[in-house]
């Protein structure tokens, strides 16, 4: 069976990442999966960007959001500090931020799964990730998407809520180097020493190694456990068909259409 196609922030090596001509391209190449990431404004709306803060690597103030507003520019503060409106007029290179009530009308008529990392740290206090999931969750059982969609995340807290809370939403454990450090506080109190029994643990339906963590004896611990392994970011035809060879079940992409490509030309 081929590898699932997971876009990477859309098809983020092609088109501006987390944005609605991203996703479009994304579908268009015939990929299994987008990912995307979400955050929430000061009025507690959901939006989609990768980072926390509003990074000038790709997105760019246009004007102020009214006359005077003390708040501009908005580049470099984070989500939480700003409303809909003030980020309404971000330019992210392929018009503006979306939220996630506008990617799911995008995508609900599509076959794509959506995999949403919500974007939290350890410094969150637990009510605000609850806010966040919880709007996050509500949004995408509106849009008729609920068996559909995975919830991503690297604070594991996400995760444990979702299980008790959300529990019809498949629960993909992210994991990279930073987070599974001694004395890490990004796994809901698991240790790193074992991060595919950690995932196991806190109910993760699906475990998401950094593609540098990613060997042969993970992929086996991780099947037998039931998990099936999505390796993160993998962008050259070589790397594909290593993992690909490593039997992993998803390959996150910023070049979808390479991984589609190679599986069209070397069928499994």
């Amino acid at each position: 069976m081929p590898v699932e196609v997971h876009g990477h922030r859309g098809a983020r090596g092609l088109r501006p990442e987390n944005t609605l001509p991203g996703f479009a391209h994304a579908v268009a190449l015939g990929v299994d999966a987008i990912e995307l990431d979400v955050g929430l404004t000061a009025d507690n709306e959901v939006v989609l960007n990768h980072d926390q803060t509003l990074s000038p690597h790709n997105l760019k103030d246009t004007k102020p959001a009214h006359p005077g507003d003390p708040a501009y520019p908005y580049v470099g503060k984070r989500i939480r500090d700003l409303t809909l409106p003030q980020l309404r007029t971000i330019n992210a290179g392929a018009g503006g931020i979306p939220t996630l009530t506008e990617t799911c009308a995008l995508l609900a008529p599509t076959h794509i799964t959506l995999s949403v990392e919500l974007k939290t740290d350890p410094t969150w206090p637990p009510h605000e990730i609850d806010l966040l999931l919880g709007t996050t969750v509500e949004i995408l059982t509106s849009a008729g998407l609920t068996n559909r969609t995975r919830l991503l995340a690297f604070d594991w807290r996400v995760l444990t809520q979702a299980r008790d809370n959300h529990p019809t939403f498949g629960r993909v454990a992210l994991a990279e180097r930073k987070t599974l450090t001694p004395n890490t506080t990004w796994l809901a109190g698991q240790s790193p020493a074992d991060p595919v029994s950690a995932a196991a643990e806190i109910g993760a339906t699906a475990f998401s190694p950094e593609h540098v963590l990613t060997t042969p004896p993970l992929v086996e611990a991780a099947h037998a456990r039931a998990l099936p392994v999505i390796v993160w970011t993998v962008n050259t035809p070589e790397e594909m068909t290593r993992f690909i060879d490593y039997d992993v079940d998803a390959i996150v992409t910023d070049y979808p259409d390479r991984l589609i490509q190679l599986q069209t030309a070397t069928p499994r």
